[in-house]
């Protein structure tokens, strides 16, 4: 039986840590190439629709890595926040960085076009008490719709997904005197492998890539199409035609996370390639594979994994 990773970890809680510091920890299929060469930005062909990720918001929070504490405080001391303006960030899902960025603004806006994604956000904000951000279901080409103007734009795993001269552009006009755009250069579904020493396993994402696509074919799934792999122009580009000047680039250390047998599961199901609706009728016998294969690859229940240290690119 299929049963949802939000049913199998701790209840009441965003994570399961081995060591109780109430960090989230994921990894998860990623395919053979990383997203900066194969996405919508590297497939001209491909067309955004509702169903890229249909489904896949009650998996975020459980497994998917958070943003750590401190690249807010790097944020907020490089652009002196001090509580006044608004926040925009585009292609927010379920708030996993508007809602640690919002208590330093005065307001904030989250948008994203998958409602579920947006629901997540609200329940998430509700239980977290952060009470000045609005939800607004939009994509990102809609901009600048009522928003403007903001003083801080972010945008976080979400660009390659957009039509990003067009939005790079639409976002430098709604930007205040004082504005920034923040992108956050970070990987939270899968970490990396130094060969270091590590209290436990690291997860089998070989295994795991090949399972997927025993089910859904080789190709790398995004809705209702495929996407290819290819060289797309580098966001300092895009960003400079423009008219935004920069970077300056901050960077949060690595980090070693612990995760259980569920979260990694959960970060599989969070990914646009892998999203639930993709496996049909198959779903219940996938996710048994799924489990069996992270069962007897665990020690314990438990992965442990290394993500690599986060950067983040302001332009003015």
């Amino acid at each position: 039986m299929f049963v949802t990773a939000a049913e199998q970890v701790c209840p009441g809680s965003r994570s399961c840590t081995k060591d109780g510091q109430g960090r989230l920890s994921s990894a998860a299929y990623a395919g053979p190439v990383s997203s900066e060469h194969i996405s919508a930005a590297s497939s001209p062909g491909w067309k955004w629709d509702p169903s890229l990720y249909a489904g896949t918001a009650r998996f975020y929070s459980v497994g998917r890595v958070a943003y750590p504490a401190e690249l807010v405080d790097l944020l907020v001391t490089a652009l002196e926040l001090d509580g006044s303006g608004r926040l925009l960030d585009v292609g927010c899902g379920p708030g996993s960085l508007t809602l640690l960025l919002a208590p330093n603004f005065a307001q904030a806006f989250g948008i994203d076009p998958d409602a579920g994604m947006l629901s997540e956000a609200a329940r998430l904000a509700a239980e977290t008490g952060v009470s000045n951000v609005t939800w607004r279901q939009l994509r990102a080409e809609e901009l600048p719709a009522d928003l403007a103007p903001v003083r801080l734009v972010a945008f976080a795993q979400s660009f390659h997904w957009m039509d990003r001269r067009r939005v790079a552009r639409t976002v430098r006009g709604m930007l205040t005197d004082d504005g920034a755009v923040v992108h956050v250069h970070a990987t939270t579904h899968q970490g990396v492998d130094s060969g270091a020493e590590l209290p436990y396993p690291r997860p089998p994402h070989a295994r795991i890539a090949e399972l997927v696509q025993r089910y859904l074919g080789p190709d790398r799934r995004a809705g209702k199409g495929v996407l290819t792999a290819g060289t797309p122009d580098g966001e300092d580009t895009i960003y400079r035609a423009a008219g935004l000047t920069g970077p300056q680039r901050l960077e949060v250390p690595e980090r070693i996370i612990d995760r259980t047998v569920d979260q990694v599961a959960a970060g599989v199901y969070s990914l646009s390639s892998a999203a639930p609706h993709l496996f049909a009728d198959r779903l219940e016998q996938f996710d048994a594979d799924l489990r069996q294969l992270l069962a007897s690859s665990a020690r314990d229940g438990w992965f442990s994994e290394e993500f690599p240290s986060i950067a983040m690119d302001i332009w003015r």
